[in-house]
C-alpha cells in the first residue's frame, strides 16, 4: 500500500483498503494466522508539504490463544493519526509525526497499518473462561508444576501475583538481600 503525495491536491481525500492474513504474515514475527480488516484512510493536505493521515481499522483477526493454542477471534476497532511533513531527512523522533525527505514521492503505509492493527492485540490473549480447548488444558496441567483447577484460575494467577506485590508481600529472597544491604550500611 503506497500513498503518492505528488498526486494529492489540497483538501481531503479518502482511501479504502482491505487487508487479510497474508498481509500480516509478510513479516515473520506476526501472530496473526488470518483475518479480515478494513482500513479507511483520510488524508488532509492542508498546505504544501504537510499531510494529516487518519487511519480507522475495523475487522477481525485470528490469533492463537495463549492457554490452549487454538485459534481465537480478536476484534480490531482502532484509529491512528499521523502527521507527515516533508523535510531534509527522515525523522521519526516525535510521536505521531513523520518527517520524510522531500525527494520521496510515495510513502509505503503498509508498516503503519500493520503496526496499528498488531498493537490492538493484548499481551495476554486467551479465550473467555470455559471456551478453551479442554483437552489441551488437561495436557498442560500434566506438565506444569502448579496445576490450575480451571482456565479461570490460569487467567487469575498473574493478577494475584500483581496484587500480592502491590500489597507489599515481598519475596523472601528479596527480603534476605535487603537485610544484607542493611547490614552492610551499618
Amino acid at each position: 500500500m503506497k500513498l503518492t503525495f505528488s498526486s494529492l491536491p489540497i483538501g481531503k481525500q479518502d482511501f479504502n483498503y482491505h487487508v487479510d492474513g497474508k498481509f500480516f504474515n509478510e513479516i515473520e514475527t506476526s501472530e496473526v494466522r488470518s483475518g479480515s480488516v478494513d482500513v479507511a484512510l483520510c488524508v488532509t493536505h492542508s498546505q504544501e508539504g504537510i499531510y494529516e493521515l487518519d487511519f480507522v481499522c475495523n475487522g477481525i483477526i485470528i490469533i492463537p490463544c495463549d492457554r490452549c493454542l487454538d485459534d481465537m477471534k480478536h476484534v480490531v476497532d482502532t484509529s491512528y493519526h499521523l502527521t507527515v511533513k516533508m523535510g531534509d531527512a527522515l525523522d521519526e523522533s516525535i510521536d505521531n509525526v513523520l518527517v520524510i525527505p522531500s525527494s520521496w514521492r510515495t510513502l509505503d503505509i503498509s508498516p503503519i497499518v500493520r503496526d496499528t492493527v498488531l498493537l490492538t492485540i493484548p499481551m495476554m490473549h486467551a479465550h473467555s473462561p470455559g471456551d478453551c480447548n479442554q483437552e489441551m488444558l488437561g495436557r498442560l496441567s500434566e506438565h506444569t508444576p502448579q496445576s490450575y483447577s480451571s482456565d479461570e484460575d490460569f487467567l487469575q494467577e498473574p493478577q494475584r501475583e500483581q496484587s500480592a506485590a502491590a500489597e507489599g508481600d515481598i519475596d523472601p529472597r528479596w527480603e534476605a538481600l535487603k537485610q544484607l544491604l542493611d547490614n552492610k550500611e551499618q
